[in-house]
């Protein structure tokens, strides 16, 4: 977990939070002067609409899988109703590998105003991955959704088409139905936006959610002031426009996302809400005065959150619905606070949701315990030893570990983890690990190598694989200290043709059947792209890079001729055929018309040419000319 200022349910950069201090004590103050001391004001009552119904949409469809560890994995699914691919984060219950057969209920974590398009708060700020590894339950992170309130807007903004409530309770669920092993059984938790969130969304689509937590959220929207102090927060985090999201104060939009208005919606949920006071507590910087923190914002936002927690959970007691409420007593708009919330709602949470609160027992021994002991890092176990493909395995907070009887026992984790559970772990190409994870020799970079093949990760590059011939020949050239570094892309095959292909950092490695395993690099490779792959005139390579010639130049032999590059002239194809024979009758490069300088056009007139340094080849009716 990082350190640092949380601003609204995100922590900002020092650097952003220095530029914004002075906007902060502003902010602060306009959202709690409209209320004093006393508590919130309330407006006149609303008559509240039903919430609006969205027309089933489109199908939302997966583009990509980013398997980020072995109990990690990054959705990318196409919106029809945002119209943009939106990343989804999932933490598999913790009995996903030892039960392939089982579904498990879900808890959906929202995040605060200041989300990013990266990571959820809840992974980037908070232990929650390792804190959920050993629960039973799916946990499903929304990446996104800076300042939307998770919600339906009425208008575009900053290039943003919001459409979240759609996604969330129409498009999504059946992809993780479908796909991810979960059933109907669904918890929420949000922090600030989040919070406020979690409570509309259990209201508005009664029976969606068994549980509903806020956690510092505001759980009023049409209070006397709220309108006005959620559009100073969403244009402090972003820069966007409330009347986007719901339109004036005055729309009755405004009601329709108001928990304390929906409150009679909610009977039958699980809740629980939580608030610190705006007192400096213990994760809190000092001000100098004591019990005032510096963090001016998140002091405001959290007295904010307290008298509209209040404001709620008294309404929920006069309709009579249960509610666990904690108040603590000190405790600023920070993430530090969240974090302990998490594990304090869990308890109810699992109770409602029908999983148990504690892992069962689990120990370790013989060869899986011989290497879970000599990595302390992997943590507790999570469940006993099971069966998999060829051998056994077991499960630990940090990582698995695999046993075969030719491989023995070793652990895999991480990012390296996460691509040998996408590929199929011991069942898939790679069969079992070999060795556990090392490090290379120029720091950068880890690897696992398995019975098949190694996986190989830096933070710049990911984890990904590399078998078989293109292995063989990478290993050949020096492995990650060679032309071409370290892989950026697993293996594919070619679209068209039998082969395939690995994308490295400094180009991509190609096989071929019939011409066997090369590399293609540089410039070289950008030509190579410009003409069509191996689906071009070229097709596949023959030989890797061949060089350094005249002038420091190089090329590499394809199928229907070469590319050459220099410093001087850049990258040019020459294909097989009469120009190829002209140039090579002059002595190539080295020859008198020096690099080539273009690819081969056709002429006006009939015929083709190419240009070189110091002259031209033509072919026309038959006859092929050099000249100066």
């Amino acid at each position: 977990m990082r350190t640092g200022l949380a601003r609204f349910g995100r922590r900002g950069a020092a650097g952003a939070a220095a530029r914004r201090t002075a906007t902060a004590a502003v902010i602060a103050a306009a959202l709690i002067s409209p209320f004093g001391a006393a508590g919130i004001a309330q407006a006149a009552p609303v008559a509240l609409a039903a919430p609006t119904q969205t027309q089933a949409p489109s199908a939302a469809t997966v583009t990509a899988v980013d398997w980020l560890s072995d109990r990690r994995v990054a959705l990318w699914i196409e919106s029809p109703s945002m119209g943009t691919p939106i990343q989804v984060q999932l933490l598999l219950a913790r009995d996903w590998n030892i039960n392939p057969a089982a579904v498990f209920p879900s808890v959906w974590m929202l995040d605060g105003l200041r989300a990013t398009d990266q990571e959820s708060g809840w992974t980037a700020e908070t232990d929650a991955e390792s804190y959920f590894a050993d629960k039973n339950v799916n946990v499903v992170l929304p990446v996104g959704g800076q300042s939307s309130f998770y919600s339906d807007w009425v208008d575009q903004d900053n290039g943003k088409n919001y459409q979240w409530e759609t996604f969330l309770t129409k498009e999504l669920p059946p992809i993780l139905e479908n796909d991810w092993r979960t059933n109907q059984t669904r918890g929420v938790v949000g922090l600030s936006m989040g919070g406020t969130a979690a409570m509309f969304l259990a209201a508005r689509n009664e029976g969606f959610f068994k549980f509903a937590g806020s956690l510092s959220g505001m759980l009023t929207t049409t209070t006397l002031g709220m309108p006005q102090a959620i559009q100073y927060a969403m244009a402090d985090a972003g820069g966007y426009n409330s009347k986007a999201m719901w339109g004036a104060p005055t729309n009755d939009l405004w009601a329709q996302h108001d928990p304390y208005l929906l409150a009679e919606k909610l009977r039958g949920v699980s809740l629980y809400v939580s608030s610190g006071n705006g007192v400096a507590g213990p994760y809190d910087p000092p001000s100098g005065i004591p019990g005032v923190s510096s963090n001016y914002a998140g002091m405001g936002l959290e007295i904010l959150s307290r008298l509209t927690s209040q404001t709620f959970a008294t309404k929920l007691n006069k309709l009579g619905i249960p509610a666990q409420v904690v108040y603590r007593p000190s405790g600023l708009h920070t993430w530090e606070y969240w974090q302990f919330e998490l594990k304090q709602l869990w308890p109810q949470l699992a109770s409602s949701l029908g999983v148990e609160v504690d892992k069962p027992s689990c120990s370790v021994s013989g060869a899986i315990g011989n290497a879970s002991g000599a990595n302390s890092w992997l943590g507790d176990c999570l469940t006993a030893e099971y069966n998999v493909a060829g051998g056994r395995a077991q499960d630990f907070r940090f990582g698995r570990v695999f046993f075969n009887a030719d491989a023995g026992a070793q652990a895999v984790a991480g990012a390296i983890g996460g691509n040998y559970q996408g590929s199929g772990g011991p069942a898939g190409a790679l069969g079992f690990p070999t060795t556990g994870e090392f490090g290379t020799p120029d720091g950068r970079g880890r690897g696992n190598a398995f019975q098949n093949g190694m996986i190989y990760f830096t933070p710049q590059t990911g984890a990904h694989a590399v078998r078989g011939a293109i292995l063989d020949e990478w290993a050949r050239q020096g492995y990650e200290g060679g032309p071409l570094g370290y892989p950026v892309l697993d293996e594919v095959p070619t679209p068209s043709k039998p082969g395939a292909v690995q994308g490295f950092e400094i180009g991509a490695m190609y096989h071929s059947p019939d011409l066997g395993t090369h590399a293609v690099q540089g410039m070289i490779l950008g030509k190579y792209g410009q003409l069509g792959w191996e689906n071009g005139s070229l097709g596949f390579p023959k030989t890797s890079e061949i060089g350094p010639i005249k002038d420091g130049g190089r090329f590499n032999e394809f199928e229907g001729g070469n590319i050459y590059w220099s410093p001087l002239t850049g990258a040019w194809a020459i294909r097989n055929g009469e120009i190829f024979d002209a140039w090579k009758s002059v002595g190539y490069e080295g020859g008198r018309l020096g690099y080539i300088t273009s690819d081969q056009f056709d002429m006006d007139g009939g015929g083709i040419q190419q240009n070189f340094q110091f002259g031209i080849i033509t072919v026309k009716d038959g006859k092929v000319t050099i000249a100066p």
